[in-house]
Formats: structure tokens, C-alpha cells, sequence
């Protein structure tokens, strides 16, 4: 097959123009935005409606296989001690470059608009849940309701507390259980494998709707503090690398190569969780061990969200300048430290970026509170720096963690993401087989390629 023909067949054309598709869409007919919008969303419902059984069964094996409750508790230690560490270096990152390029100067003449109610309209009257109320919500009320209310954090504390049951227990003496969650695990992956089917459709109408929604004129009006996000995430992505490198030896260059099916549907879909069952699968490919694929990852979609970090405390300082209000070094303080702690609570939270900047503008009391409805127009065009660089810091996670607790093949990882091996997957329909190593040729099936 010629290289083009083949390229043109991979999932990651496919999404390519069918992002390219949408925003024509949206230019052309506007007014159908939220028609489109269906597409997108209906999508991410039939991927959530998997990921809480796909995380029990793939933290479950991972522990019950681990042979080490020890490591297992070193694994949850050290990623989130990795997690609080490069969060705060985001937040830090944010602060800087709002410092130096200072995005909200002389925005809107200096005399922006200021409108409360928008705010409250547009988080729905959800709100953070303070230390206690997150510690409380990381606990579910019952087994079936974990799982009914999609919630991540309670199937990985099921997930945890049944892996480490069935590891005291031993396959020999619950064999039935053991092999119940492994084959449910094929045939969630399955399930997995026809939704990903959809996956040009959800991208052109998210696309669609994004354009048709916001138009291209937003770009313009928030063109600085558009510049500034994005430069500062392209930096952090930078230090990234050259952390995976230093950990691990795996180079974020190539690996980014090797996912950039799953970066392209989640730039389009706007969402990191669209693509986590993917990820999990390439993460185990690449040579991560089950264990700490099964834990950092899905445990970084909730503690670990450096675009998101980023985001937060570049728009306090834009906020800040727009409306004329220097903040001391002593408030900027403040901002990290408040954000350190809004941040952890955000995932799953609708308008949690903006419930985050309310909490932090409250916090500071030198900023009109109105004052956050000044991201409104700006939120959701820094999506695509912000799912990147979430995406890549959990993934960065997990090499680095898994290196750290020996469960890393790195030789393995190398060779995958340079083209020297073929990967092997957990199953044979491979949600990328028309394209996995790059260079727009199918990749057999995992029992058809020799082990290594």
C-alpha cells in the first residue's frame, strides 16, 4: 500500500479532517452550533459510561498481580508527591510568565465590563467542596454508587480496596474472581473499540461547535492572554521532556508521535478522559507494569492537572491587571497556595475553572467579584493547552513513577516509540490498527507478534 493511501486511512487523518471539516462548518453555519454540539457530547457519554469499570478492572488485576501490597502503597506515595510537586512548579510557571508579558494590561481600554451574575449562571450553582467535603467525596456512600455517579476517585478507592483483597486472598483461592475482572477487562476494551469508531464524528462536531459558538473574533479580543497561556504551556511541555528524560530516558518527543491519534481527538473533544482507555493501553505497551498505569493515571485526572494550573494563575494576574490592581508578592502567595488546594477538587466539576478563580478572587478580597466573568469569553478557548498539558503530565507521571518502582522496561520503551518493535496491546482490536507505528501501515494483532 502506498504510504499516503495508508496514512490517509489512520484514525489520526481521519480526526485530523474531521476537526478541518467542523471549523468550516462553524464558519459557514453558525447558527447550528448547538445541533452539532450533540456529536461531541454524545461521544463522551458512551466513553465515561466505560471508564469507571475500565479503571476498577485495570487498578484491581494491576494490584492483585502486583504480589507486593508494599509497593502498591509506594506507587500512591510517590505519585502524589510527584503530582503536588509539578503542579506547583505550573502555578509558579503561571505567575511568571503573567509577571513579564502581563496579558490584562490595558484590556477593554481599561475599563472591562464586570457582570456577577454571568458567573453564577455559567457554573450552574455548583461550588468546590472544601478540604473536608473533598476528602468526603473521595468516599463513596455505597459500591453501585461509585460507579452510577461516574465518580473516579471513589471506583480507584473501591478498585484499591478490592485489588488489595484479592491479593491476600491469592488467586488460588477466589480463581473464579480473578478471571471474572480479567475477561470483563477484554471485553470493556472491546466496547472501547467500537466507540472509538465515532471518533471523526465527535471531533467535527465539537469543532463545529466551537467555531460556531465563539466565532473567530474571541481570538482577537483575548489574542494576549491566548499567547501568553499557550507560551507558557509549550514551556511546561519543554520541562516535561526534559524531565522524562532525566527520570526515564524516554523521550516525550516520540511518545507524543505514538499518541498523536488520542492528542488529536482530545485537542477536538476538548476532553484528556476520551482518551484515557487508550492511553492506558499504550502506557502498557511501552513497557509501564499494570500497577502504576492503573493508579497514577486515572488518580492524575483529579490531583495532577498542570494546564489546568497553569490556566489559573496566569487568568488571576490577567484579572488582576485588567481592572487595574497590582498584586504584592505576599498576594501572589496567596493565589499559589489557595489554587494548590481549589485545583486538587476541580475534576468532574462543571465551570470548575471559574468556580476555582472565584474561590481564589474571594480569598485575595482585593478584586471585585464580578471581576470572573471576564474569563467567561476566554474559558473555553484555552482548552487545547490545557488538555495537552494535562494529558502529557499524567502520562510523564506514570514513565516516572513506574522507572522509579522498577516497573518500567525502559530498553522496551525505547524501542517501541523509535520503531525498532511493534507493540503489543492487551487485545486485537487495537483502537489505533491502522496506524501504530507511524508510518501508516496496520500493525498485526498482539498474538501475532513475537514476544520480546
Amino acid at each position: 500500500m502506498h504510504r499516503s493511501t495508508a496514512l490517509l486511512r489512520s484514525p489520526f487523518a481521519h480526526v485530523i479532517i474531521a476537526v478541518l471539516l467542523g471549523i468550516a462548518t462553524g464558519v459557514v453555519w453558525p447558527d447550528t452550533a448547538d445541533t452539532f454540539k450533540l456529536l461531541g457530547d454524545g461521544f463522551l457519554r458512551l466513553i465515561k459510561m466505560v471508564i469507571s469499570p475500565l479503571v476498577f478492572c485495570v487498578v484491581v488485576m494491576g494490584i492483585a498481580k502486583a504480589g507486593d501490597l508494599r509497593s502498591v502503597g509506594r506507587i500512591g506515595v510517590k505519585a502524589l508527591i510527584w503530582f503536588e510537586l509539578v503542579t506547583t512548579v505550573a502555578l509558579l510557571l503561571g505567575l511568571v510568565v503573567g509577571n513579564v508579558v502581563r496579558p490584562g494590561a490595558g484590556f477593554a481600554g481599561g475599563d472591562p465590563v464586570l457582570d456577577a451574575s454571568a458567573v453564577d449562571e455559567a457554573t450552574a450553582g455548583n461550588h468546590l467542596p472544601g478540604v473536608s467535603g473533598f476528602i468526603m467525596e473521595i468516599i463513596p456512600v455505597s459500591a453501585v454508587g461509585a460507579f452510577a455517579e461516574n465518580s473516579l476517585l471513589q471506583v480507584l478507592l473501591l478498585a484499591v480496596l478490592c485489588g488489595t483483597a484479592l491479593l491476600h486472598l491469592g488467586r488460588n483461592r477466589v480463581p473464579q474472581v480473578f478471571s471474572l475482572i480479567d475477561q470483563a477487562n477484554e471485553v470493556i476494551f472491546k466496547l472501547i473499540g467500537y466507540v472509538m469508531r465515532l471518533a471523526p464524528i465527535a471531533a467535527f462536531g465539537s469543532a463545529a461547535y466551537l467555531i460556531g459558538q465563539y466565532g473567530l473574533d474571541a481570538l482577537s479580543s483575548y489574542g494576549k492572554l491566548i499567547a501568553a497561556c499557550y507560551g507558557a504551556g509549550l514551556a511546561f511541555i519543554l520541562l516535561l521532556g526534559v524531565l522524562l528524560r532525566v527520570f526515564t530516558g524516554v523521550s516525550l518527543w516520540r511518545w507524543m508521535v505514538f499518541i498523536r491519534a488520542e492528542l488529536s481527538l482530545a485537542v477536538a473533544t476538548a476532553s484528556s478522559e476520551s482518551v484515557m482507555p487508550q492511553l492506558m493501553r499504550k502506557l502498557r505497551a511501552a513497557g509501564c507494569a499494570p500497577a502504576p498505569t492503573g493508579l497514577v493515571l486515572p488518580t492524575g485526572y483529579s490531583f495532577n492537572l498542570d494546564g489546568a494550573s497553569i490556566y489559573l494563575s496566569l487568568a488571576i494576574l490577567f484579572m488582576a491587571q485588567a481592572v487595574g490592581v497590582d498584586l504584592s508578592i505576599g498576594q501572589q502567595i496567596t493565589v499559589v497556595l489557595v489554587l494548590m488546594l481549589s485545583s486538587k477538587g476541580m475534576a468532574g466539576i462543571p465551570g470548575s475553572a471559574l468556580l476555582a478563580l472565584s474561590a481564589t478572587v474571594t480569598a485575595l478580597d482585593v478584586l471585585p467579584v464580578g471581576v470572573v466573568a471576564l474569563m467567561l469569553g476566554a474559558d473555553r478557548l484555552m482548552d487545547t493547552m490545557r488538555v495537552v498539558t494535562n494529558l502529557l503530565g499524567n502520562c510523564v507521571a506514570t514513565f516516572v513513577v513506574a522507572r522509579w518502582e522498577g516497573m518500567l522496561d525502559t530498553e522496551r520503551a525505547q524501542k517501541v516509540l523509535s520503531g525498532q518493535i511493534e507493540p503489543e496491546f492487551d487485545d486485537l482490536d487495537d483502537l489505533d490498527d491502522a496506524d501504530t507505528d507511524g508510518d501508516g501501515t496496520r500493525t498485526p494483532p498482539a498474538e501475532a507478534v513475537p514476544a520480546h
